[in-house]
């Protein structure tokens, strides 16, 4: 990215966190996708929240009960129009038999506090985060002098490394300590119980070295230790703190333990930390190759100005009504940075917190899957970071078990059954509500990043070996669950469009129902897929009758008076349009099923649909169902209206870390009117999604270019994204002087590629590329139109140039 500077890829604050009793929530985050360091800024007491990926607590898990015999009787209530007696039946079952669970929670580890002198008061302060670094920089000025902290969390070593720094030599004074997240730190929303605390917890320091251990509930030991390295000065202990006098710089190194006995694990990590040779530099350098070796394959250039602004001065221009470009390339950036730091093999999927939860009961603090986990990863393929998403495989795979225990347990089914919220130590259901018992989407949802991930990879072995056998438990199930109506269609009963319900009152009270769109549009690309899958690889052949005979039994899209696709295929339902889910129109996002080329007509009722939501329903949206929108408009080639989602995103639900709420607490009338606004970092990265949707769309065998881009962003630059069949794209277009320029690369293998330029487009040009029998490269002869067909050649480049005038967008 030719940026002219690195401000592109920096947040400057200009403040430190200061969210009245939850300070953590305005924090610069830091983490290497296991561990995770979250910087308040302040220049007297200094907080630094230490979290771990594998740290949960809380969790309750008896045994699951069998109440499938309960089913048919449910079933018979809601075809008979009695939904709301049918509805408690399962719950009210699972209840009498003394099941009581409780979903675990993420578990703050501690605190890294730094006490500094403060001469004469601080001046030009500011924090900063250079995300293709990781690296977040406390700066002020006191007593004429320049001071620093800078610090990151390696990816390659695991381990918290920070350094203070002044500019005088011998002006750092400071008091260094370990101990228990700061219960003064967490403000809990009104109504809810105060959530315990950690026991046990002990704090000690020798000069050269600080600890502290907790006690969990369930009597494990979490904690970590720090080593003290001052460049001169000297170092001594102060009961539980060293307190560093006389150093110019000083260099802190902090390993975190989550299991064993804590005498033990402090002496490990001692020596651990004592053998640790490098420096500052060093560590950062070997870090810096691992992070900026993801973030930076893909980069973005809207030629934006004011880069160099803060946030908190780009957001105030946003309330305005309009976010910046600069802001609009920094969210972008913010998402993928995030993702890269709460993601990584052999870990946890990033939850709605990401690494960084600072409360002691988590509101909402799982990972959700009618629609949150699948938000964070959206970015992860067309951004060119599939290896992001094993750790949601691995994830899943070790569940496994349980989510076979909930299909046979609460339906008699085969296969899997995942419930829309878990954690980590558990995938049995836990949330006894409605809206989580009886859909039955989630599974379907997440085979869809299995399968996305072989068609962006070409991985094989990864098709044969996880992702056809997670697709085919999913099929099972749904071979089990699925009933024929007296039309010979499938039935889905229980169903539930998540967390919405009929606007007519019919249906149960919380969302039960029968065929809500959402759960054939999942079944249908599985099924599909499957097939797909296994006739390829040769497998299954016995079973692939049974899913193509579902496939044909799945009910027709149906479309309401108001031209709108249906959100339940059941007469007896009617639209609800406030409402912050667009389940239904799965099929065209994420889904890639329904495109204006394939069907025009029915292409148009899913547009209608949209449209629906977001005039009708704006004080119905949150932060995430906004950026689920945008992601919409943008598959639906409405580039301006999915601009219009994120600038309302920027007014409403981005706080000054540019962390992303779930709704504003501040009654502007954009979104859910809630007292209490929890963290939730899925908009984050739906906003980088959304921005690649707006700029490239792929399937198997085509790529749209620019297929949504506003008519605001009249130049630019995007290099490395990925598309289907592992094809790597750069776009450069100028409104301005005329001209769009494509190049093409297969990582994978030789294939064709059908490439459709966006609106304006004219003469196309190509070089580079092309073969002739003879094995001579040719030119691509210059071709009038917008669909270029391409032969395009493992390892090689292709180059497309064009005359290009966009026009504006619809809407």
């Amino acid at each position: 990215m030719d940026t002219g500077s690195a401000e592109a890829w920096r947040l400057k604050l200009l403040t430190p966190s200061s969210w009245w009793g939850a300070r953590w929530r305005e924090a610069l985050p830091a983490g290497n996708g296991r561990l995770g360091a979250a910087v308040y800024g302040g220049v007297h007491h200094e907080t630094i929240m230490l979290t771990h990926g594998d740290l949960w607590w809380q969790s309750r898990t008896p045994e699951l009960p069998d109440v499938s015999e309960r089913l048919a009787d449910m079933r018979r209530l809601m075809l008979a129009g009695r939904e709301a007696e049918a509805e408690p039946m399962l719950i009210r079952e699972l209840q009498n038999l003394g099941y009581d669970p409780v979903m675990a929670v993420p578990l703050p580890l501690g605190d890294l506090t730094i006490r500094c002198e403060v001469g004469e008061g601080f001046k030009h302060y500011s924090r900063e985060l250079d995300m293709q670094t990781g690296e977040i920089i406390v700066r002020w000025q006191d007593r004429g002098a320049a001071f620093e902290r800078a610090l990151f969390v390696s990816r390659p070593d695991d381990m918290v490394v920070m350094e203070l720094r002044a500019e005088e030599p011998s002006a750092v004074r400071a008091g260094l300590s370990l101990g228990l997240h700061d219960p003064a730190d967490v403000k809990r929303p009104p109504g809810r119980p105060e959530a315990p605390l950690p026991t046990d917890a002990e704090s000690g320091a020798d000069g050269a070295y600080v600890w502290y251990a907790a006690r969990s509930d369930d009597g494990s030991e979490f904690g970590a230790v720090a080593r003290i390295v001052p460049a001169d000065g000297s170092l001594a202990a102060a009961g539980a703190e060293t307190v560093v006098e006389g150093a110019g710089k000083v260099l802190v190194l902090l390993r975190m333990f989550v299991s064993g006995s804590r005498e033990a694990e402090w002496a490990r990590l001692k020596a651990e930390l004592a053998a640790e040779q490098r420096g500052y530099r060093e560590l950062l350098a070997a870090h810096v190759r691992e992070h900026r070796g993801l973030f930076d394959r893909v980069s973005l250039d809207l030629s934006a100005g004011g880069r160099e602004r803060s946030n908190e001065e780009l957001l105030l221009e946003a309330y305005q009504g309009e976010a910046p470009l600069a802001l609009v390339e920094k969210m972008w950036a913010y998402g993928r940075y995030l993702l890269i730091s709460s993601s990584r093999e052999g870990g946890n999927p990033c939850h709605l917190y990401g690494l960084w939860c600072g409360e002691y009961r988590g509101f909402w603090a799982f990972n959700m899957a009618n629609e949150n986990l699948q938000m964070m990863y959206w970015q992860a393929l067309s951004g060119r970071m599939p290896e992001l998403l094993l750790t949601v495989f691995d994830y899943m795979e070790r569940l496994l078990d349980d989510f076979r225990s909930n299909a046979r347990h609460l339906f008699g089914c085969r296969g899997i059954f995942i419930p829309a919220p878990t954690a980590p130590d558990s995938g049995l259901v836990k949330t006894l509500a409605p809206h989580i018992v009886h859909w039955t989407g989630a599974a379907g949802w997440v085979a869809q990043h299995y399968y996305d991930y072989y068609l962006y990879t070409g991985d094989r072995e990864f098709l044969r070996n996880r992702a056809l056998p997670f697709l085919r438990e999913v099929a099972l199930f749904y071979e089990d669950f699925f009933v024929v109506g007296e039309d010979g269609r499938l039935l889905s009963c229980p169903s539930n469009s998540p967390e919405n319900r009929p606007g007519n009152g019919a249906g149960g009270p919380k969302g039960t129902t029968i065929n809500a769109t959402m759960d054939f549009a999942i079944a249908k690309e599985v099924l599909s897929r499957l097939v797909a899958g296994a006739e390829e690889e040769g497998m299954y052949p016995g079973e692939i009758p049974v899913w193509k005979e579902l496939l044909r039994r799945i009910p027709d899209y149906q479309v309401n008076e108001d031209g709108a696709v249906r959100e339940w295929m059941h007469p007896s339902y009617d639209d609800e349009y406030h409402h912050r889910h667009q389940s239904h129109l799965y099929p065209v996002f994420p889904g890639k099923e329904m495109t204006k080329e394939k069907d025009p007509v029915l292409f148009e009722a899913f547009w209608t649909a949209v449209r629906k939501r977001l005039v009708v329903g704006i004080k119905e949206q949150t932060g995430w169902s906004l950026a689920h929108m945008a992601n919409l408009y943008a598959r639906l080639g409405e580039g301006d209206l999915a601009l219009e989602c994120l600038d309302l995103l920027s007014r409403s639900s981005v706080i000054n870390n540019f962390y992303t709420l779930h709704n504003d607490w501040r009654q502007m009338g954009i979104g859910l009117a809630m007292d209490w606004a929890p963290v939730q970092l899925d908009a984050n990265m739906g906003w980088t999604a959304a921005v690649q949707e707006m700029l490239l769309y792929s399937e198997p065998g085509l790529l749209k270019i620019l297929p949504a881009l506003p008519s605001k962003w009249r130049r630019g630059r995007v290099q490395g994204l990925s598309a289907c069949g592992g094809i790597e794209v750069d776009i450069g277009w100028d409104g301005e002087q005329g001209r769009l320029e494509v190049k093409l690369a297969s990582s994978t293998a030789d294939q064709r590629v059908l490439v459709k330029l966006p609106e304006g487009a004219e003469t196309v040009e190509g070089r580079c590329t092309l073969r002739n029998t003879a094995g001579q490269r040719a030119p691509l002869a210059a071709k009038q139109g917008l669909e270029i067909p391409l032969r395009l050649h493992a390892g090689e480049a292709t180059v497309l140039t064009a005359a290009f005038r966009p026009s504006a967008n619809r809407g």
